[in-house]
């Protein structure tokens, strides 16, 4: 069944597999996406059910993080799964799918940068930690998070009903986002968010991570912590960075390797799409010694 890759959000790839290895591929991606999802589930029931996480900004960060990788994990390997099922699907489906896994990409870095300005603040402005990181405040800056991905989201969706033929909606197409936002102002305006958006947050992350560098040379542990922690951020953002530039990597590992580019795409997709949803729980959940606690009862299934 042929099958293709996009850039950003589709789980396709583009080129024919053997019944076999077809069935192969889509049983090694459904079962890291089950997975992935069943820890992070862990995580949110981990969070639901404790008074100490939901009442603490830093864990609220985390969460949202987490629900924001499942929900692309999910939409992008749905996408794997049709593209191989029935090749094309319904335009206006296929809008759905690729506008939520745009979101959820956009989310990312900016919940990153989020907590890594949480961390400084903890660290190096303690005493102010608690008057500028209020609940009420995170879930404010949840809400700017959301409203950034759908300035540039649905701007995109405006181009498109500007621009493209009604009955483009009531076609059948392959469902990947240059398909869809075809526009060369879509294309432009794409790129010039994600420069503006990224070079934010490496800002961000360089700022708090250098001042809470020199925090921790003072030897205290949590500031030492946290100074890993946003390194942590900082390989995330690396790897969702990826997903920009997927294309290319291909074509370059393509040229590299002409005999392999099935295997090139495919594990580039698993690299790319799917890998990076699972640093989040390692982050916090395995790393945070309060979250570890309880992570691990609900995990294994103790209570």
């Amino acid at each position: 069944m042929n099958s293709s890759s996009d850039s950003n959000v589709s789980s396709t790839l583009s080129y024919r597999d053997s019944s076999s290895t077809a069935v192969v591929k889509n049983v090694i991606v459904l079962a890291l996406g089950i997975t992935i999802n069943y820890i992070n589930g862990t995580l949110i029931h981990t969070f639901r059910k404790h008074q100490i996480f939901y009442v603490n900004p830093r864990y609220i960060l985390f969460i949202h993080l987490v629900v924001n990788d499942m929900i692309q994990l999910t939409v992008t390997i749905s996408l794997f799964i049709l593209s191989y099922a029935f090749y094309k699907i319904h335009a206006s489906l296929c809008l759905l799918f690729i506008t939520c896994a745009i979101f959820t990409t956009f989310n990312t870095p900016l919940n990153l940068a989020a907590m890594a300005a949480e961390c400084y603040i903890a660290i190096c402005l303690p005493l102010q930690h608690g008057r500028l990181c209020t609940i009420k405040r995170t879930y404010f800056l949840i809400g700017c998070v959301w409203a950034l991905s759908a300035l540039s989201t649905l701007t995109d969706i405006f181009i498109i009903l500007a621009t493209e033929p009604t009955r483009l909606f009531y076609a059948t197409i392959f469902c990947e986002r240059d398909n869809l936002f075809r526009h060369p102002v879509n294309l432009k305006k794409r790129e010039v968010s994600y420069i503006i958006c990224l070079i934010g947050v490496w800002i961000t992350l360089f700022f708090t991570y250098f001042k809470i560098f020199f925090a921790a040379k003072a030897a205290d542990g949590d500031a030492k912590k946290a100074r890993n922690t946003i390194l942590l951020h900082g390989f995330q953002l690396l790897l969702c960075m990826l997903t920009y530039i997927a294309h290319e990597i291909i074509r370059a590992l393509v040229y590299l390797f002409p005999k392999y580019y099935v295997q090139v795409v495919f594990v580039c997709y698993i690299i790319i799409q799917i890998l990076p949803r699972f640093i989040s729980p390692i982050v916090y959940g395995l790393r945070d010694n309060t979250f570890r606690v309880y992570l691990r009862k609900y995990l294994l299934c103790t209570v």
